[in-house]
């Protein structure tokens, strides 16, 4: 005897059935359907493979997928900001890539899928101390579908900071460096950066007439220590990368151009007692430079950590904003939400340059 169950079936105005619930196919194993007597047009899903499956007349086929398409990408993080007063510079944010990548962690680009939406955010910078005994503020993390790359970690504090943690640069992407201080004060230790993202703050200098911050970590090497010398406490250097070029790099404001190479994520330069010294330079790639010297604060969209602060209760600087930036074969066209980009042409590729926003990406 059969039977028949159903909710609604009507025919629409176009003479075609409509279904008011879902479409439930016939479960099969992969043996259980290959013992069908089957026609061409049949349907079925494939418990063994997990899938719906037609025939062809022949065979069993699987419908067709998504196009498929690689996708290469730079994702850098927001730069940590400096402390206050003497204090470590920012470190840089954290920089994955699939291009380029010299540092310990090996990525490859993504083969995805068409037609379907893939998360992106671009991390904010991280502030500056603002009152005594304040660190830096972190960067926020920057992220791509499968991979985050970490904020950058703040600089320590120097001054009256009597307290070891205080003092220290804080862990992230990169790290922060360590503050300055007189002979006597309680020492502190450099931030740490991440393996396959950036390197570590460097160590201050304790002296009463030559105080001085570490440079904050930059992707590519350490932040480097305080010292006797003027001006050494420079920022690490950040990395290089060919995902764009030096002209869409001028043109879209993202990254440091520098002997027609392509920077991010360079590290703050160290903050300075005033009595004696200067503050040091960031590193390539955004590195904001310690004070007194201009430009102190991280560049946007390059990852780059705030410069240290001098003495005399000056606050730190803020880091540089991050950046996500992808490049695919130009036969596709992306598109966002939720996001600020632009696109450029690169040979045969495209480049999607996002500087802002938390939302998606897909390709058609």
């Amino acid at each position: 005897m059969s039977e028949l169950k159903t909710n609604k079936i009507s025919t629409n105005d176009q003479n075609n059935v409509a279904i008011d619930n879902a479409l439930g196919l016939k479960s099969y194993t992969t043996t259980a359907r290959n013992a069908l007597t089957s026609v061409a047009g049949d349907m079925i899903y494939n418990t063994t493979e997990s899938k719906p499956q037609f025939y062809n007349g022949s065979a069993w086929a699987d419908f067709a997928p998504a196009p498929s398409l690689t996708v290469d990408f730079l994702i850098v993080a927001g730069g940590g900001g400096s402390g206050f007063d003497r204090s470590g510079g920012g470190g840089a944010g954290g920089l994955k890539t699939s291009l380029d990548n010299n540092s310990s962690d090996t990525n490859t680009g993504f083969l995805l899928q068409t037609s379907t939406n893939y998360s992106v955010t671009v991390g904010a910078s991280g502030s500056g101390g603002a009152t005594n005994e304040a660190r830096g503020s972190d960067g926020s993390n920057s992220i791509f579908h499968l991979y985050t790359s970490d904020g950058g970690g703040g600089g320590g504090a120097g001054g009256g900071v009597s307290n070891a943690t205080q003092r220290s640069g804080r862990n992230g992407g990169s790290g922060g460096g360590e503050a300055g201080g007189d002979a006597g004060n309680t020492q502190g230790s450099p931030g740490s950066g991440n393996a396959g993202e950036g390197f570590n703050g460097g160590n201050g200098r304790f002296n009463n007439n030559g105080s001085v911050g570490g440079g904050g970590g930059g992707a590519s090497e350490v932040g480097a220590d305080g010292s006797a010398g003027n001006g050494l406490q420079v920022g690490g250097d950040g990395l290089t990368t060919t995902i764009i070029t030096s002209a869409i790099a001028t043109s879209r404001s993202v990254g440091e151009v520098d002997s027609g190479n392509v920077y991010f994520s360079g590290g703050g330069g160290g903050g300075a007692d005033e009595r004696e010294r200067n503050g040091a330079a960031g590193g390539l790639g955004g590195g904001g430079n310690g004070k007194n010297l201009s430009d102190n604060t991280g560049t946007a969209n390059t990852g780059g950590g705030g410069g240290g602060a001098r003495l005399n209760s000056q606050a730190g600087s803020a880091g540089g904003s991050g950046v996500v930036i992808l490049r695919y074969p130009n036969t596709y066209t992306a598109s966002t939400t939720g996001l600020t980009a632009t696109t450029d042409s690169i040979e045969e590729d495209t480049v999607l340059i996002i500087t802002a926003g938390t939302g998606s990406v897909s390709w058609a």
